[in-house]
């Protein structure tokens, strides 16, 4: 008899922990939906597409990785910094934005931005990134290189990566424009990440030319930004189709 009561007190018991747990008839099971996302604009049909002129000379300096033999060995032509990449009177790596007139809430793309230690150099030197998309941090090369964040707005990070094809992830939660990134174990590698709040950016190719598609229609402040040769504005108004911008740099 004691042996049958403990089985029915467990059995009992047992019932009472699946209803609690939301076991069951599914028909009496409560859920608790996750919130919905903000309403997202669906963009518009309007672009600024332009270029970006340099009237000095191409003064990337030369990179000397002989402190560390990794680095030196994986390159058979020299190597520059990147500082300042300039072709036929075009300049590449500046990072154009809307600086104003961007309104409204807008999608964090769910595709990670890549930043990749390779050959002892950050590729891409310039790039953009939304506020809270992931960004990965890889190191492909088979040396130790650690990732120093400075940004003023964010908060830092400073992380080693002792191993070939170790990853890091990390996302900023401000917009700010630019957050650098070096290695303090080379000390010739850095990069620059513009940081925005909306996917309106872009970065000037070897031939000094960008384009930023998906604009709803409205009057727009859009900047230039280099490292080196600071930061250049236009307003400009958007409508349908194509308006075309151009930054002229001197040395």
């Amino acid at each position: 008899m004691k042996h049958t009561f403990f089985r029915l007190a467990l059995g009992l018991s047992a019932i009472a922990l699946l209803a609690a747990c939301g076991g069951g008839d599914d028909t009496t099971a409560t859920t608790t939906e996750a919130p919905l996302a903000a309403v997202v604009p669906s963009g518009g049909s309007g672009s600024i597409t332009g270029l970006v002129s340099y009237s000095g000379d191409d003064t990337d300096a030369e990179i000397n990785m002989d402190a560390d033999p990794v680095c030196a060995s994986a390159h058979s032509d020299p190597v520059s910094t990147e500082s300042v990449v300039a072709s036929d009177g075009n300049l590449a790596n500046v990072f154009v934005y809307l600086k104003e007139g961007v309104g409204g809430s807008h999608t964090v793309s769910s595709e990670a931005v890549l930043l990749d230690q390779t050959g002892c150099t950050y590729v891409p030197h310039i790039s953009g990134i939304q506020v809270g998309q992931k960004l990965v941090i890889r190191n492909s090369d088979p040396t130790l290189h650690n990732v120093h964040a400075l940004p003023e707005k964010n908060k830092e990070f400073n992380q080693g990566q002792p191993f070939q094809n170790m990853e890091l992830e990390k996302s900023f939660d401000t917009a700010e424009v630019m957050v650098r990134l070096k290695c303090d174990v080379h000390p010739w590698m850095s990069a620059y990440i513009g940081v925005v709040d909306h996917p309106y950016f872009a970065v000037s190719g070897t031939d000094g030319s960008f384009s930023i598609e998906g604009l709803p229609a409205g009057d727009y402040v859009v900047e230039a930004w280099h490292e080196t040769l600071g930061t250049r504005t236009q307003s400009v108004t958007v409508g349908d189709g194509a308006v075309t911008v151009s930054f002229d740099y001197d040395a």
